[in-house]
């Protein structure tokens, strides 16, 4: 009696669980900030957790009801146990913005085909589950190889959305923590004691949690660059007046004339490869953003990196003007905050940025677009 009540709790939570992974899909479908591929990724996420998720309640039905059945609870424990690490790798492939998917991912996609495969060839021999002659689940003595592939997916996932974050900026980063160790808790508990099935009710909140973290990651993105973007730049210069710290504002030279004469897409690639370098000096010391047009600035802590980054900033652009040789000359200048109002210190960082446009200048109007210095 007790058993079936709560087989009947667990019928009207997937109910719930599969109305949430519907309006989630939905959701998805109709976002205006997620891209196709993103959107790709997680309407599958959520598409597989609701497959699962009636798998697991089909192997509950069936376990124990006449041999004639036995086929369809084998079935629905392949495919559940097998699908399961697939969860992550779409959530992982959600956090990859290139379109072309990456060593890592190919290589975690084989692992996931060679163990769906290693799966359907033991059912026979009965290593990772058994289902006995009188249709009765049981566990098989290898049984953990199911718990290793599931919980690598978990840190692959973990790792890789980390990996993104930080690539991107994103303050709340550490938060990816404390989700990956709530998966990991109630999966314990789970293998633990089997007969609570919770584990897809978490992972739906868990997903539901993650699309939450990457929409806001993303919003505080420019689609463009991969920078922060000026809405970020805005909330963040509140704090930088309180603690202190330096602005950091670039322009690029004459880029009307690289719009006009290589067109707007040549010019897009152009903010893209500038700030891109800007990242790859700058990132370790402050935050980088694009806060409109052509204008980019750095918000750091503290001034004792600034001439090192300087230096590594007009490194890299030369670098990337070797590959990009309408890449045009960017112009910078600081300004410490000093308690002031946030627009008073950007005025005295461009007027720091048009001096030194200025003094360069005269060498400039005598260089090529693919021949100017910094």
């Amino acid at each position: 009696m007790k058993q079936a009540t709560m087989n009947g709790y667990f019928y009207v939570l997937t109910a719930i669980d599969l109305f949430v992974l519907s309006f989630m899909c939905i959701l998805t479908k109709l976002s205006e900030s997620l891209n196709k591929k993103q959107k790709q990724g997680f309407f599958f996420a959520f598409a597989l957790i609701a497959v699962i998720s009636v798998l697991e309640v089909v192997t509950l039905a069936v376990d124990g009801t006449p041999a004639g059945y036995r086929w369809l609870n084998i079935l629905s424990n392949y495919l559940g146990f097998g699908l399961s690490p697939g969860v992550c790798l779409c959530l992982v492939y959600v956090m990859d913005r290139k379109k072309r998917m990456n060593r890592w991912f190919r290589a975690a996609v084989c692992c996931e085909a060679c163990y769906l495969l290693f799966l359907a060839l033991s059912i026979p021999a009965g290593l990772v589950f058994s289902v006995s002659a009188d249709n009765v689940y049981s566990r098989g003595q290898y049984f953990c190889i199911y718990i290793i592939m599931y919980f690598a997916a978990i840190v692959y996932l973990s790792v890789s959305t980390f990996v993104t974050a930080r690539e991107f900026q994103n303050r709340s980063r550490a938060l990816i923590y404390p989700l990956m160790f709530f998966l990991l808790i109630e999966t314990t508990i789970q293998v633990t004691l089997p007969e609570l099935h919770v584990t897809w009710l978490c992972v739906t909140l868990l997903s539901v949690l993650y699309f939450i973290y990457c929409s806001e990651m993303w919003n505080q993105l420019d689609a463009l660059t991969g920078l922060l973007n000026q809405n970020s730049y805005l909330n963040r210069t509140a704090e930088m007046r309180r603690r202190g710290g330096v602005l950091v504002v670039f322009d690029v030279d004459d880029f009307k004339q690289i719009n006009d004469r290589y067109g707007h897409l040549q010019g897009d690639i152009c903010l893209a490869e500038i700030g891109r370098c800007i990242k790859k000096a700058y990132a370790r010391s402050g935050y980088c953003y694009r806060t409109g047009g052509d204008e980019f600035c750095v918000l750091m802590e503290n001034a004792d990196r600034e001439a090192q980054c300087a230096q590594e900033f007009v490194r890299q652009l030369e670098q990337r003007r070797k590959a990009v040789d309408f890449l045009p000359t960017v112009s910078f200048g600081s300004a410490p905050f000093l308690g002031e109002d946030v627009l008073a210190v950007k005025n005295r960082a461009d007027r720091e940025m048009y001096r030194y446009k200025k003094a360069r200048k005269p060498d400039a109007a005598h260089c090529s677009p693919n021949h100017t210095l910094l």
